[in-house]
């Protein structure tokens, strides 16, 4: 079976695993660490900010920056499909106290325009309070911002009194993409994540950066969430492996998903090629006449595991561990799992 849901499938390589094993450890709740301590140094060199924390997940590393950006009873403007919005569980008003406005853009972008029509719009006891950009954008197909745009909302933001929130879960896979270094996008906000457990091969982790002062009041939400560790420093050898190791080949994963993308276009599946600007490859079910879940058993009977993107549209990912041999059996097995219904 070639699973293609997602890059979270992701194994750590034997090399990782030495890494891992060889980890210098102290006590991450004291902040004696030695291998969590580094990691923090350098993720927030790479993301373009004062300081980090290293956190279990994304997640958690999202819902704490919402935690010190706001307050109870304001906004968070999003993309309406952001990972924020629909796959934290509800988080920003369980957790922040904050009303979320979900906004329809292109290929997951708000623009200014759509940032100064929120605030003009709000009321005085429940303003604008934190924007959250997310690049890549995981619903929009794993598509990056251009870094003009992103600048020139963030600054718009800005301008508003709104803090920005950047949801770097894949935000090294924008940089393989645009070649633009991580820390360039990073800058634009106030705080920005990074998850080591999708591209990156890690088994599980994630960053969170921001300012030394915002860094030090997140050093306390996370032992209210929960994701204070101790001998941390095992996982964290495999983030800082991947940092030294796995960050070049995300260009691998982005030639792959285009070639499956190009490939199942050409059999004459609704596939653009154009928008596999990263590792995620669209497969837009509705002109097939079928819905998503005949569609992915369809392609399951073939031996091929995709998920879905958004409604309506199928995702195949393409991740550390997936091969070129497994690309060309996708290649065949999709169109064949829908191509009955594929017009001539």
């Amino acid at each position: 079976m070639i699973d293609l849901r997602s890059d979270t499938a992701t194994r750590p390589t034997p090399e990782m695993l030495a890494a891992m094993t060889a980890a210098e450890l102290g006590d991450e709740q004291l902040r004696e660490d030695p291998t969590v301590n580094e990691l923090q140094r350098r993720a927030a060199e790479l993301l373009g900010q004062e300081a980090a924390l290293f956190l279990p997940t994304a997640t958690m590393a999202n819902q704490i920056a919402l935690k010190i950006l706001s307050r109870p009873g304001c906004l968070l403007i999003a993309q309406e499909r952001t990972h924020i919005m629909i796959f934290e569980a509800g988080g920003p008003a369980i957790h922040s106290g904050l009303v979320m406005v979900g906004l329809q853009s292109e290929n997951g972008r708000i623009t200014p325009e759509q940032l100064r029509d929120v605030t003009s719009a709000s009321e005085d006891v429940e303003p604008a309070s934190v924007v959250v950009f997310e690049n890549t954008h995981r619903s929009a197909g794993g598509r990056v911002w251009p870094l003009d745009e992103l600048a020139a909302s963030a600054a718009a933001a800005r301008e508003l009194g709104i803090a920005v929130h950047l949801d770097g879960a894949r935000i090294m896979n924008a940089a393989a993409a645009s070649g633009i270094p991580a820390a360039d996008y990073g800058r634009l906000a106030d705080s920005v994540t990074i998850c080591f457990s999708k591209g990156l091969g890690c088994p599980l982790g994630a960053v969170l950066a921001s300012s030394e002062e915002r860094i030090e009041r997140a050093w306390r939400e996370k032992f209210l969430f929960g994701g204070a560790m101790r001998q941390a420093g095992v996982v964290a050898a495999a983030a800082l492996y991947a940092l030294d190791h796995n960050i070049e080949r995300l260009a691998e994963d982005h030639a792959r998903a285009r070639r499956l993308a190009e490939g199942l276009a050409e059999a004459g599946l609704p596939v653009d090629p154009a928008t596999a600007e990263t590792n995620f490859v669209g497969i837009d079910v509705g002109p097939l006449g079928m819905d998503v879940p005949e569609a992915r058993a369809r392609i399951r009977e073939q031996g091929v595991l995709v998920s879905v993107m958004r409604p309506g549209v199928l995702r195949a990912a393409t991740y550390l561990g997936i091969e070129d041999e497994h690309v060309d059996r996708a290649r065949e097995a999709i169109p064949r799992a829908l191509g009955a219904l594929v017009s001539a």
